[in-house]
Formats: structure tokens, sequence, C-alpha cells
């Protein structure tokens, strides 16, 4: 069915990306997947190719342009050519928005031209060992001394941390018996500073090419000029973004479903079984039917959210529905798909096992599903 909300513009950028990846990533892909993460220099060519900076002021190196569907396209078309493109997805859509918002005109001088062009990478660190998405139960301190920070605690699953050259931590600087959410604040941790530690990268089922490690802040001195926003209000903040996090969350699953539907139905052309192509069983066409069919019904609700998204319309309920739909729409999708490549599905030489793999955590990272109905629920007036 005919998408809405693109342009010609959007149509010229879908064509541009998909050479690019095409010519830039797919041939070297398998490397990355051995090395287990994106080279710093294919960050620094999406940052001279302008895509990076799309979003970001012209007067730092930026491109001006902040219409969110240009990262859809990004998303949807690494998820076609069966690419992952490692810790951007995190550096472009969640955590560069923070500091699109909150950062200050001398912040804005002294990172928004490493941002732009993909010489500084950054990521997010708000999970702690034992919180999980309980944010308000965070213990990482920061305790104020002089015109510093004393940052001290733990962080885990921490996506692009390793490389990250910026990491905005999500840590508490005082305390409101009445109110957990009260006293937490957002600082700007540079890798290099005494006392910050990076651990080991995380060993995962899937997304093999996305570092995810622990990190570590033991008396780390922050200065006071590399708090993001108000002190005290990140609770605030971190709920501001949730709905584009859980957007481009969605996003991806919905992409690696279609992937795993277009390259499952060119397998079952080739491959036969009993003298014929599996393609040519009931079985088979009933089952890729049901799934082309679940694909479009999950196309449709996300591209309405996508426009409501640009629009500055997307609810956090509305953001939570798209989540949960398309994230197990993905997980679904793709194991019907990998069941009709048999005892092959189950093979790392074929795209369907990474798809497999890649799939299980999209249903818990951004808010678990059970997260997700809990938020819905609450807007049945539950």
């Amino acid at each position: 069915m005919r998408r809405t909300g693109f342009t010609s513009e959007h149509d010229d950028f879908r064509r541009m990306i998909r050479d690019y990846l095409a010519r830039e990533v797919v041939p070297v892909f398998d490397d990355w997947l051995s090395e287990g993460i994106v080279p710093r220099s294919f960050f620094q060519g999406l940052g001279k190719l302008g895509v990076i900076g799309m979003a970001m002021p012209e007067e730092y190196g930026g491109g001006g342009q902040a219409d969110f569907t240009y990262n859809a396209i990004l998303n949807e078309e690494a998820s076609r050519a069966l690419v992952s493109l490692g810790s951007l997805r995190v550096h472009l859509d969640i955590v560069i928005p923070y500091f699109m918002e909150y950062a200050t005109e001398e912040q804005r001088q002294r990172w928004f031209p490493g941002l732009a062009g993909g010489d500084l990478l950054t990521a997010i660190a708000m999970t702690e060992p034992g919180t999980g998405s309980d944010l308000a139960g965070m213990s990482t301190t920061a305790v104020l001394d002089g015109d510093h920070y004393v940052l001290n605690g733990a962080k885990t699953f921490i996506t692009g941390g390793a490389q990250a050259d910026l990491l905005i931590v999500v840590a508490r600087t005082s305390r409101d018996e009445t109110n957990r959410r009260h006293g937490l604040s957002l600082l700007v941790v540079e890798d290099g500073m005494p006392g910050f530690t990076k651990g080991r990268n995380l060993e995962k089922i899937g997304l093999k090419v996305q570092d995810t490690v622990e990190l570590s802040f033991e008396d780390v001195r922050v200065p006071v000029a590399n708090l993001l926003g108000e002190e005290g209000k990140a609770f605030g903040y971190l709920g501001h973004n949730l709905p584009q996090e859980r957007l481009t969350i969605a996003i991806g699953s919905l992409g690696a479903a279609k992937a795993a539907l277009e390259t499952t139905v060119a397998y079952v052309k080739g491959r036969k079984a009993f003298g014929k192509p599996v393609a040519e069983f009931q079985n088979t066409k009933f089952e890729l039917a049901a799934v082309a069919t679940d694909i479009e019904a999950g196309q449709a609700m996300l591209d309405r959210a996508l426009i409501e998204h640009v629009a500055g319309e997307l609810s956090a309920i509305d953001a939570a529905k798209v989540k949960l739909y398309c994230t197990e729409l993905q997980g679904r999708v793709v194991d019907r798909c990998l069941q009709l490549f048999g005892g092959y599905g189950y093979i790392l030489e074929y795209p369907i096992a990474r798809l497999y793999a890649d799939a299980r955590v999209t249903r818990i990272y951004g808010g678990t599903s059970e997260v997700m109905k809990t938020i819905i629920s609450k807007g049945l007036g539950l």
C-alpha cells in the first residue's frame, strides 16, 4: 500500500542512503561482525556526508533540518540492506536530542561541531545493575564540590559506551524523600576523566556490532560547566524524549521484519524439498501471506505515529502502543520466517539467524513490553 508522509526530498535521501550502504557498508559488514564493533571511520564518513549533523544548527556545521523522517529512512534502509549500524541509532535518535534541547551556548560551541562531523561519539548512561526500568531508584550520586560534581556509581548495558567520547550520565544530585523523581541531573562525562572506567564489552546473544559495556565512576570530578540542563530536572527531561526513543525502536523492528520476509521469499523460491521449490507448498504460501499482512498492518500504524511525531503530536501512550506492536510483530515474523529455512535457519551463515538473535532484545530495551502495557493501560483509566 502507498505510504504517506514522504516527499520527493525524502525519496532522494532514501536513494542516496541506499547507494551509500551498498557501497560502503555491505562489502565490509562481515568484518564488522568479526570485530564486534563499527569503526569510527564510518561515523566520520556519515558526518562528511552531512547525515549525522542533519538536524543540528547550521552555525555549528549541521544541516538545520530537524525532520525526524530522515532518521526513519536511515534506519529502514539499514534493515533493508541486512546490516546493523552499531550505536548510530542511539547517537542520532536518542542522545543528540538531549544536547539539542538542553545544551547552553558555551556547550554548543564546545561540542556541536564534533557531534555534527561524527568526530565526537555519544552514549547515555541510565541503567544501573539494580534498577532496570526504575530510573527513579538509581543510586549513582553526584555531590557538588566547588565548581565540580564528584560522581560515584556504576552503569550497565550502555550502548555505544566503549567508543563514546561524551556520555550523558544520569545521577542523583539531591534527594527528596517525598518524591524519588526529584533530584536527578544530567552530567556530561568526557572520555579520559580520572576515575571514569569503561568495562568489558558485554557478550550478547545478538547485536554483535553494537558495543554494550559497563561503566564505573569513582570520585570522577565533572565540571559544573558539563551539567546539561538544570540541576534536579533530569527525570522530566528523560520522559520528554521517550516517545522518539520508542518510535525509533519500532522503526528498526518493522524494518527487520520486512527484511526477514524478503530474504525468506528469496530462499523458499530457490530451496527444493521433495522435488519441488519450498515456495510451491501451500503451507509456505499461507505462512508468508500472513506475515506480509502483519507487516502491512504494522507499517500503517508506524507511519501514522511517524507523521504525528514529526508534527510534535505523538503522545507517550501512542509511542508505547507502536513500540509494543512493532517489537512483538518482529518477534512473530522472524520466528515464522526462520521456520521456513528449516535447519539452515539456525546457521549464522544465513541472515535470518542473525535477524532472529537481534530481534529478542527489542521487547526489552527502551522499556519492556510489560512496561508498555502498563503505560497503555493507564491511558485506559486502569
